[in-house]
């Protein structure tokens, strides 16, 4: 690749990270005299000498109680610089029905995908059709590493041509892949906030060379690509035809009752002979069509799609918070500042805050 190639991607890789999230201080400490800290940064790259920075640790508890290790700006440049270039080529050999982390699908994509594998394998709910859906025990957390770095590795190898240099991207991925966030890293709230995380949720119990953090751009891909191979698996060799995965929730829907439970068995085989990943054991549920299915935040049901009731008190929650804020404390734009200290307002505002 030419120096001059790869500066003008970082450069893109800078603006990538910094969209929406300029309000932030590591981006505004970072944006302070950005170009001669692309320079440096690209300087590292190119010599090999690429350090990351420490993260910053804390627990979220909504929508669920989750552990987060938010990398440092300067690190999430890396992050999309890293995700511009292998995205497409992975991108390529997803499943359609892969819904995480990518450009026209989503939440709101999965939803919709599910409810049409329904009414059509019900054959617009005129016939018997079962609903399988399963979770991964712990899943970023259980990631290995070595298989995850050799399937990027191997498939990077086979490409003819590249816009980037493959010595040079392989470098990175393995200083991102194998790098321990918990080493180091800046905890930022109290002990207590870990308390009921179970630790197949926690990146500090995880075993040696396993797991990676949530909230990381790359983390997201690498869930992706760790789990492509198991979705061609059930695409082509269980010839599930109803099949979609948003991260590590899977729905399968079958119009044979038997055929649908079979399968139970050969996916934990594989999971685990593969992978190195445990089906989670109560989180097994297989129902009639007309019993709906819970999925992305949503229930599906015949017809209809109801919000989850814990994503209803979430956002009551929110928007109750947020009144006491209004009523208690008049907004700068409304031409009257703001009265006092608004307790996780100023937090807010400088972009110190985690959505999942």
């Amino acid at each position: 690749m030419q120096p001059k190639k790869l500066l003008q991607d970082l450069f893109q890789a800078y603006y990538d990270a910094r969209e929406n999230k300029r309000k932030s201080a590591s981006v505004l400490e970072f944006e302070l005299e950005y170009e001669k800290n692309l320079f440096a940064l690209f300087e590292e790259i190119k010599n090999r000498e690429y350090k990351i920075g420490p993260s910053t640790c804390f627990v979220v508890k909504k929508p669920v109680r989750r552990e987060i290790f938010a990398a440092d700006f300067r690190d999430r440049v890396i992050h999309h610089l890293i995700f511009n270039y292998i995205n497409p080529i992975f991108e390529k050999h997803f499943i359609k029905d892969s819904y995480s982390c990518r450009i026209g699908k989503g939440t709101s994509f999965g939803i919709r995908r599910v409810g049409h594998f329904i009414r059509s394998c019900s054959e617009n709910h005129q016939k018997d059709c079962w609903i399988l859906k399963l979770d991964i025990k712990g899943y970023f957390m259980a990631i290995d590493r070595n298989i995850l770095f050799e399937k990027i590795e191997r498939k990077l190898k086979t490409l003819q041509t590249a816009n980037f240099d493959i010595n040079l991207m392989l470098y990175l991925l393995r200083a991102i892949v194998f790098h321990d966030p918990t080493k180091n890293c800046r905890v930022r709230g109290k002990r207590d906030d870990w308390i009921g995380l179970p630790k197949s949720k926690s990146l500090f119990f995880a075993e040696k060379d396993r797991g990676f953090p949530i909230g990381n751009l790359t983390s997201q891909l690498f869930g992706n690509i760790y789990l492509d191979g198991f979705d061609h698996f059930v695409k082509e060799k269980l010839e599930i035809k109803h099949y979609g995965r948003y991260v590590d929730d899977m729905v399968f829907v079958h119009q044979n009752k038997t055929c649908l439970k079979s399968i139970i068995p050969k996916i934990r085989n594989y999971l685990q002979n593969e992978l190195r990943l445990t089906l989670h054991p109560k989180k097994i549920h297989f129902q009639h069509f007309s019993k709906g299915v819970k999925f992305l935040g949503t229930y599906i049901l015949p017809e209809r799609v109801y919000i989850e009731k814990r994503t209803k008190r979430n956002f009551c929650d929110k928007v109750e918070y947020w009144n006491d804020v209004l009523k208690n404390n008049e907004p700068a734009f409304w031409g009257g500042g703001l009265q006092g200290k608004i307790s996780g307002f100023d937090e807010f505002l400088s972009g110190n805050h985690a959505t999942l």
